[in-house]
């Protein structure tokens, strides 16, 4: 199917979904979710899968074993793609609107480690260079932060903001009104696009790193 738009269903679907997220929700509004959120996002993950590789679409059940949230539904339908693992893009719908990003989410444990070695080296520069530029042109960014710097990081070190980071997430919105659009295929395509040098440095030096660590 050609991707038309994400009605304005959805965007209520979630919204409600957030102020009853029960089963008994779900079994009512089930026909609800699988017209107007998993089958709008399914033709817009088949459009872009040809450009950016296999995205594929997460479950909305959440997994509840570790946490203290017991809520049995995600307030979001998420898509993915993965170019290594804890690296890749990310697409969500909820109720605000669509969010499309570029993650380095890696829950190995030596991922902080290798990440931040890296950015405090010279060439560290040149992810300050294309982050500053991606806010530039109205990209956040956001992620796992510390409160304060890390241990041993100078207060005036030039990327201390960067070295803050356990994990990197940068994106941009798009509202209800142009995410029933179309053209949002676009919107997220060019998105992505704008993301896909500082994900490919992220793949050519931390990543590396991150191998080098592990093996060890």
């Amino acid at each position: 199917m050609v991707f038309t738009g994400i009605p304005d269903e959805a965007f209520d679907f979630y919204r409600e979904l957030a102020l009853d997220n029960s089963k008994s929700f779900w079994q009512r509004h089930r026909d609800r979710y699988e017209r107007a959120v998993r089958e709008p996002m399914a033709d817009l993950v088949a459009e872009l899968s040809p450009e950016f590789g296999e995205l594929r679409m997460l479950r909305p059940q959440r997994d509840t074993r570790a946490s203290n949230d017991k809520s049995p539904y995600k307030t979001y339908q998420g898509a993915l793609v993965d170019l290594e693992p804890g690296l890749g893009f990310w697409l969500h719908l909820d109720a605000s609107g669509l969010h499309a990003t570029g993650r380095f989410y890696s829950r190995a444990p030596q991922a902080t480690t290798a990440y931040r070695s890296v950015v405090t080296e010279d060439r560290g520069e040149e992810l300050q260079t294309l982050v500053d530029g991606l806010e530039k042109l109205g990209f956040t960014l956001g992620g796992v932060t510390l409160q304060t710097r890390p241990r041993g990081v100078p207060a005036d070190h030039p990327r201390v903001g960067l070295l803050r980071h356990r994990t990197l997430d940068i994106g941009r919105d798009c509202d209800r009104a142009a995410a029933g659009r179309p053209a949002a295929a676009e919107w997220v395509a060019q998105t992505w696009r704008e993301l896909r040098p500082t994900l490919e440095w992220i793949s050519a030096n931390v990543c590396p790193r991150l191998r080098e660590l592990s093996t060890r």
